[in-house]
């Protein structure tokens, strides 16, 4: 126990260094940086704190593994094939253990268009239902919008749908391990997906929690329906160590202050701004100033604040 306590300090020290600035971590390999090991045999490369850039080839969510004993769980494709190319030879430098599994954490772009590699590996590919259907009716232009940012990092990319699907739990037992793949409810976008380490404590949240960077809202994200998510399903993990969807390792209160209490915020300021007669075009500049030291800030701040009126308007 001492040596995870350690590890997750380090991460914790690194993490107070993360900086949307830095456009690549892990010069020669196309991930944004280096996987690390957050407990032991479970590894992380965590990508930029950034939007999507041709300097952080899309690495900008982490791209987790689990070394089970029996075999190598990888969880997100990645957003393109070089990305997972690059995550497979991570894996190779670790272990000799096959990768048997790819979970995505739902269906957008940097979670599933490195399938396309994974897929020509023979190796089987699980993501819930909803992402399925993300993939199926969006994949080709999410693929798209990869290769206008990506050029010919996009190279070899191609959409390759999960070959599993799973509505609300998939317990997997690999080696020295129980995994649990959760669907605990609508949260960020179709088909979020939580890897569960019941034994280890640690939960692999997805776009369920956010860390270091703003999060954001997009059309079809319910605010309220990821709150009662949040509170009925994913803290009731009580996890020890969180592995969010973006930002480095860390722990529930940290994820919890950047994404459930942000939201709680947001709401709270644009109730407010509802109540005393605001429009939409002054609901985009309410004050969120606590939460501007927060990269992608800049890119998000507003966007959310107008998507947050719009389902609040009418409620």
């Amino acid at each position: 126990m001492r040596a995870i306590g350690l590890v997750i300090s380090l991460c914790l020290a690194i993490s107070a260094h993360a900086s949307e600035d830095i456009p690549d971590q892990y010069p020669g390999s196309a991930l944004y940086s280096k996987p690390v090991e957050v407990i032991p045999h479970v590894w992380s490369a965590i990508g930029a704190t950034a939007p999507p850039t041709y300097e952080n080839s899309g690495h900008n969510n982490n791209l987790s593994f689990i070394v089970t004993g029996d075999g190598v769980i990888v969880v997100n494709g990645g957003a393109a094939y070089i990305l997972a190319e690059a995550l497979h030879q991570e894996i190779k430098a670790v272990t000799d253990q096959p990768v048997k599994l790819v979970i995505d954490e739902n269906g957008q772009g940097h979670a599933m268009l490195g399938n396309s590699y994974w897929s020509e590996q023979g190796v089987p590919i699980l993501a819930h239902v909803d992402a399925a259907h993300e993939i199926e009716e969006r994949g080709n232009q999410i693929l798209e919008s990869m290769k206008r940012y990506n050029r010919d990092k996009a190279e070899g990319t191609f959409v390759a749908p999960p070959t599993e699907t799973f509505e609300d739990t998939r317990i997997i037992e690999m080696g020295a391990f129980r995994i649990e793949v959760l669907h605990l409810g609508p949260a960020h976008g179709p088909g979020d997906t939580q890897v569960w380490l019941p034994e280890q404590s640690l939960v692999i949240a997805g776009d369920m929690a956010f860390h270091e960077r703003m999060l954001p809202i997009f059309e079809d994200t319910v605010v309220a329906d990821w709150l009662e998510t949040w509170e009925s399903g994913f803290e009731a993990l009580n996890a020890t160590y969180v592995i969010p969807g973006h930002g480095h390792p860390t722990n529930m209160a940290q994820v919890r202050r950047y994404t459930r209490d942000y939201l709680i915020y947001l709401r709270g300021k644009i109730g407010d701004h509802l109540e005393e007669g605001g429009d939409l075009a002054d609901a985009y500049y309410v004050d969120q100033s606590p939460y501007a030291h927060l990269d992608t800030y800049e890119e998000l701040a507003t966007k959310n604040a107008g998507r947050v009126y719009e389902q609040m308007e009418f409620e």
